[in-house]
């Protein structure tokens, strides 16, 4: 008889319980069984309310990032992330950056965009001025929503009327934009449209359907700019003038290309979205509305690289960044997950807008750090040491062993999961290698 994924009350079993379920379904021996277990500092009870169905963590790696200096003072940035070197490529830009006296950043008040879809309008040139013309009003009735908010000068500050034409007909949107101040702003933002879905229904005479924030927070930015200095980019074989020229020339590849602008781009999102997960932030939402507004800059051309590279009157290189940075300090994963919490107060931000100043420098400084590589030596030099290490782990090698299978797969060009076990039978005489 086949399985059943169908398990009525799941939700209702203690996680030892669900455990033991899983442990039968997957096959699990009692090593795989174990990585389910809580480490020490994480509360069964706590992580158990977070989300549905809990059987455990996935722990990812956390690190920190050194070097950063941003708006004249110094921060130690927790980076939690998977893939090898990034800490590292941050670390090392920062210190090129702080070279020059660091990172510039600054971000725009902490707007979001709440979305109210209308249906069924026979006049929606009339109802987008009936609406506007009742604003003072509705941003009444949606500030009730939330006084504490309000009382710390956020709340619902103007609204927006567009009409979109689409496959199902025209439709009136209305866009509440919201002072979430130092909240992410999902909760406030989306209580405040469906509390105005039946008045705008009826000022424009449709029907409301969708009543939801947008996490295209254009009127979210965060920026970040840098020079860094030619002379620190020399390499053995090519002079600091000439890796600029090659990091522009690298630059240009991607703002002509859609292609290399998807991977730029995520060079940039390697460094945002691990202080995003490591300050339990929304990482989804960052990273839609950051791939979303590098489109959106287009206007209908070739995706836009979220950075700029330009070359100064002195020959330095000068970078930029532009995104949106709709994070908080309140609420959510930052609130209730220990080690999130902590890794906020190593941080020392004060607020949400220093949080999106520090995810745009370390933005910038990533991107640079990829473009740096790429440019003289290639990507995978920096990225060889760390894959060999975690191929030598893999492939059963000891703490004892590792380094030397590490430096043999290094020097031989060769870092492959096979090779790996094949120095490893040969370190222990097990084969020819």
């Amino acid at each position: 008889m086949s399985r059943s994924s169908e398990v009525p009350g799941f939700y209702r079993r203690t996680i030892a319980e669900r455990r033991a379920f899983l442990r039968e379904w997957g096959g699990l021996t009692d090593e795989e069984a174990r990585a389910y277990e809580f480490p020490p500092g994480i509360d069964p009870a706590t992580v158990d309310r977070m989300i549905e169905n809990v059987v455990g963590v996935m722990p990812l790696p956390l690190g920190v990032a050194t070097n950063f200096r941003i708006n004249g003072k110094d921060y130690l940035i927790p980076m939690a992330i998977e893939e090898p070197s990034v800490v590292a490529a941050a670390s090392n830009a920062a210190k090129v950056a702080r070279a020059a006296g660091g990172f510039t950043a600054q971000t725009t008040l902490p707007i979001m965009i709440g979305q109210v879809q209308i249906l069924g309008v026979h006049d929606p040139a009339s109802a987008r001025f009936r609406i506007l013309d009742r604003r003072e009003e509705l941003l009444a009735a949606a500030n009730a929503k939330d006084p504490v908010l309000v009382k710390f000068g956020g709340g619902a500050k103007d609204l927006e009327v567009r009409i979109l034409l689409t496959p199902r007909g025209t439709m009136v949107v209305v866009h509440l934009l919201v002072d979430a101040r130092d909240a992410g702003g999902m909760n406030a933002v989306n209580t405040m449209c469906e509390a105005l879905g039946p008045e705008l229904a009826r000022l424009a005479g449709g029907r409301v359907v969708l009543r939801i924030i947008s996490n295209l927070a254009v009127h979210r930015l965060a920026r970040a700019s840098a020079v860094f200095p030619a002379e620190k980019l020399a390499t053995e074989s090519a002079s600091g003038a000439d890796v600029v020229e090659a990091i522009l020339d690298a630059y240009a590849f991607a703002a002509a290309d859609p292609f290399r602008c998807a991977t730029h781009n995520k060079g940039i999102m390697n460094g945002i979205s691990s202080v995003v997960i490591a300050t339990g932030n929304d990482s989804r939402a960052i990273e839609s509305g950051a791939h979303t507004f590098a489109a959106w800059q287009a206007a209908g051309g070739v995706v836009k690289p979220l950075t700029t590279y330009e070359k100064d009157k002195d020959g330095n290189l000068v970078g930029t960044i532009e995104l949106p940075a709709p994070v908080g300090l309140i609420g959510g994963a930052t609130a209730v997950h220990p080690t999130a919490k902590a890794n906020v107060k190593v941080l020392g931000v004060k607020s949400a807008r220093e949080l999106g100043e520090v995810l745009a420098a370390v933005g910038l400084a990533q991107n640079f750090a990829a473009l740096r590589a790429l440019a003289t030596e290639g990507i995978q030099r920096g990225h060889m040491e760390l894959h060999a290490r975690n191929l030598a782990v893999s492939a059963g090698a000891r703490p004892d062993e590792v380094d030397r299978v590490v430096a043999r797969l290094v020097a031989g060009h060769e870092v492959r999961f096979d090779r790996a076990k094949a120095i490893l039978d040969e370190l222990r005489g097990g084969g020819s290698g």
